[in-house]
Parts: structure tokens; sequence; C-alpha cells
């Protein structure tokens, strides 16, 4: 089968890459392409996976309008001349060609409807199949539900194993107390309007964090001046293994905070996301393995910090959290791989038995 991966975002390399080498070893040919995002590219050329580049990339909606209309030109030539069955992706680029093309699309998205307006507007109707967690809110009739998160495609045991060896990279011990401070950039379509942690919060998460231990700070794109210390200097390949020997991780990024979690790390987040997005919710109040504030309660954020800070085996806790989590949870690329070898098949099957995934864990 002919397959198309278009990433639209970094943590989407993550998330498809160990169904790209599981199908590639079957005899799949699997094209990804990808915007011209630093980040994704570092990510693909660090795992050696090829790819094709579709160019531009453009903060503002009206760039991205305009954008889209050359990714779409390029991706249906792409579809044409390589003979492309079936795209799996997050992107609303290969759905849009799925419609004036012979290519099937499953569309990747594990954020609510509602967060997400304009993808759910012009993505989700051009798509043949939507999967998502089940625990996301998602009206459309294309849904096929899973018991699992996008981070579990590439964070769950069978796919991931912490390697303490890169401690030595950042000149810290395993066990030692450090914490991971994660500044997003909210530049994507869904963010505008959206707040994170002001600067003077992070100054004082910076100063009170480092009385306990050391502190290192990733961020979307360029560091403050002033943060320029604590940047964390690793290849991004290894930033997991980071989180899971973390004290705690603290930010306002949605999907790290998710990969905290299900690593086992306690996540604190902050921004006006908070309350909305349902994995996220799911983690916390069904898991206890995150907690969120808006930016409005950052007094609240900072005693809770301090709290899960006086517990002496904060650790352990959070990894038997985890264990619960994964024992609801199911092995999301091995879903992935099979729903994608098995395509339409794996649609009927899928609804007519939702317990079939049982098969995954």
């Amino acid at each position: 089968m002919n397959i198309l991966i278009d990433i639209a975002h970094p943590a989407h390399v993550h998330v498809i890459r160990n169904a790209y080498f599981e199908l590639t070893k079957k005899g799949h040919k699997v094209y990804i392409t990808v915007k011209n995002i630093p980040s994704a590219i570092t990510l693909l050329d660090k795992y050696h996976i090829p790819y094709i580049r579709l160019g531009g990339k453009m903060d503002s909606l009206t760039g991205k309008a305009f954008l889209q209309i050359m990714y779409n030109v390029k991706i249906w030539w792409l579809v044409m001349t390589k003979s492309i069955e079936l795209s799996f992706s997050s992107s609303l680029t290969p759905a849009h060609i799925s419609k004036i093309s012979w290519m099937h699309s499953i569309i990747i998205d594990d954020d609510d409807d509602e967060v997400e307006p304009l993808f759910v507007k012009y993505g989700h109707p051009y798509a043949d199949i939507i999967l998502s967690p089940a625990c996301a809110i998602r009206a459309t009739n294309k849904l096929i539900p899973y018991t699992g998160y996008h981070e579990l495609a590439y964070l769950h045991p069978k796919r991931f194993t912490p390697d303490p060896l890169v401690l030595k990279e950042i000149g810290v011990k395993e066990g030692e107390t450090y914490f991971i401070l994660r500044f997003n950039a909210f530049k994507a379509h869904h963010d505008v309007g959206v707040l994170g942690l002001s600067i003077e919060n992070k100054r004082k998460l910076i100063a009170d964090l480092e009385k306990q231990g050391k502190v290192f700070i990733t961020t979307e794109r360029n560091i403050d001046i002033e943060f320029q210390q604590y940047q964390l200097m690793i290849s991004p390949e290894k930033v997991h293994s980071l989180i899971y020997y973390a004290t705690m991780l603290i930010g306002d990024s949605q999907t790290m905070t998710s990969e905290a979690a299900v690593l086992g790390t306690p996540a604190i987040r902050c921004n006006t996301f908070v309350g909305r997005i349902s994995y996220l919710e799911e983690e916390e109040h069904k898991y206890g393995l995150t907690y969120g504030f808006l930016p409005t309660d950052s007094l609240a954020m900072f005693a809770k910090v301090e709290e899960l800070l006086a517990l002496p085996d904060l650790k352990s806790i959070w990894q038997e959290r985890r264990k619960r989590m994964l024992e609801d949870k199911i092995d999301v690329t091995a879903l992935f791989v099979w729903f994608m070898e098995n395509y339409p098949y794996s649609i009927k099957i899928m609804r007519e038995n939702p317990d079939f995934e049982e098969g995954f864990r």
C-alpha cells in the first residue's frame, strides 16, 4: 500500500514514527511530507525518516490560508504521481486532496471540537474517518474512538524505555532533583487569544524551584534572553528520557504536559486551555497525573507546586498512578498500524465490535 503522512506539528513526528517504521518493514511505501517547521525537520533527520518539504510556514491566519493553497497543489501532485491510496495525518491538506483524488484520508485528532473550530470546519468534513481518543468531545459520524492518547503512540512501555545515560549530558545524576519548564509559543490556528505563563510567573517559578534543585527550560521558539542560562541544550529526541527522570514538569504546553503525565512525572500546566481539553482533563481528574491552572489562578498553582514537593515519595506515587492509567489504555501504535493495513475493513470491525481494540493492550 502507498501511504501519505503529512506532518503539521513537531509532536506528530513522535506520534507517527513507530507506525512509519513498522509499515515500511512490512513492505508498504510511506511518503512523509512536512512544512518548513525546523523542529519537526530536525526530528525527522534524527530518526532517519526521509521526507518531502512542502515549503513555507506563516503565523497569521491570512498567511496560513494563502500557503494552504500551495500545500494542496503539492500534495495533489504527489498523490497523482505516486499513486497514494491512503493518508494518515493530523493535517487538513491530505483530507482536502482526498476529495479530488482516489486517495482515502484518515485524520488523527486528540483535541476537542470546541478548541479547534477552524480545523473542525475546514478539515474534518473532508476526511473519511476521524481517529480520536475516546475521551475527546467530538460531534461527527466519522468518528472512530480508541482508549488511548497520542502520547501513548510513542511513550507506551512497549514503545519507550528511558535512557539514564542522557542525564550525564545535562550534568545530573539519577535520583537528583531537577525540573523541566516548558514555555509554549501559541502560534497554531487554535491558539488565537490563548494566554500562558506570564513573564513574572516564569521568574517566580525559576526562583522558587532553584531552591530545590536544578532548572532547565525548553521552549518552542527563541528563549527570553534573561532565561538563556537555563535553556535545555540536548538533542530533541532525548527529551522524553529527561522528562521521565525529572522531579516535575511545569509549563503552558498541552503536549509536553501529557507526555510527562503518561511517563509518571508530576506535571503542572498554566494556560487558558485549562478545563477545555478532554485528554488532559482525564489525565488530571481520573488518574491524578497532572494539574491545570488558569493564568488567573497562579497563586493556586504555586501552592500546588509547594504541596507536591513536600511529598517525600512523590515519584513513586506518580508511577503508581501511571500504572493504573496504563492498565486502561492500549498500545496506540499497534492500533494505528492495524487500522491502516486493514483499511477500509477496519472501520467496519471497530464500529461493529468496539472491544476489538482490547487486542492491542
